[in-house]
């Protein structure tokens, strides 16, 4: 398991789900001291001029990585519906329908198993999709937990092209295309109590997220999906950001 504009919520469809968002803004460098000796000065302008190439590499390799700030938001049927579902209980003998985790398990073996997992704060730089199967997560015990999501950016072909300008299609290794996730449509969902998300095909998510030492989740997907329908996309190395949940 497991794109930025910053300082306006993004809103969810006709749902109110708003994701507020900061920046840390790095310190400004120290002022150079004036009584630097001038020999000195010349020494170095010489070695910077003989090796510029390295250091204006070095220099892109190390700029500020800006941390966005996400308040949590409640996951309800209504708030996570551009993603997927939330389930929770129903009565014993209820008839299947529009309420239940509408599933698409066709394209491989089923896996419903339980996965523990530790020391997951919550903070992300990393999201990820499956094209190929929908997804159900959920708490063991009903423990509070967190999800990081962006809409599904899966396209139908190299050709097809939507999002903003600029934005070129990718092929993921699983062989399909999509666009990058875009860093302002990233939200947070808490997931309180004893529900689980059913996530749709393609929808990006980084987590589960959770404040205590380790949580078991059950999970269903195919059995290979994380060998082989398993897309991330690294805001830390393409957008130069890293998300902080705020709850």
């Amino acid at each position: 398991m497991q794109a930025l504009g910053l300082g306006r919520g993004c809103t969810l469809l006709h749902h109110a789900c708003r994701c507020r968002r900061t920046a840390a803004s790095p310190s400004p460098p120290a002022p150079r001291p004036h009584n630097a000796p001038r020999l000195k000065t010349r020494i170095t302008a010489v070695r910077a001029s003989a090796a510029q190439p390295a250091q204006m590499e070095r220099k892109h390799g190390e700029e500020p990585v800006r941390v966005v700030k996400l308040r949590a938001v409640e996951a309800t049927p209504e708030s996570f519906a551009p993603f997927g579902q939330v389930i929770a209980a129903s009565p014993d003998g209820d008839e299947f329908g529009p309420h239940d985790a509408q599933l698409d398990l066709s394209r491989g073996i089923p896996r419903f198993y339980i996965m523990r997992l530790q020391d997951r704060p919550l903070e992300f730089s990393n999201i990820t999709h499956h094209a190929s199967v929908t997804q159900c997560l959920g708490s063991i015990g009903g423990h509070d937990w967190y999800l990081g999501v962006a809409k599904p950016s899966i396209l139908d072909g190299p050709a097809e092209q939507s999002g903003q300008e600029g934005w070129k299609p990718l092929q993921s290794s699983a062989g399909h295309y999509y666009l990058p996730p875009d860093p302002a449509e990233v939200c947070v969902f808490r997931v309180s109590g004893p529900k689980f998300l059913k996530l749709n095909k393609g929808t990006w998510h980084a987590g589960p997220l959770f404040k205590a030492d380790a949580v078991d989740f059950y999970n269903l997907e195919l059995g290979n999906t994380n060998v082989v329908d398993h897309t991330t996309h690294r805001f830390k190395e393409h957008d130069g950001i890293t998300f902080v949940v705020e709850d």
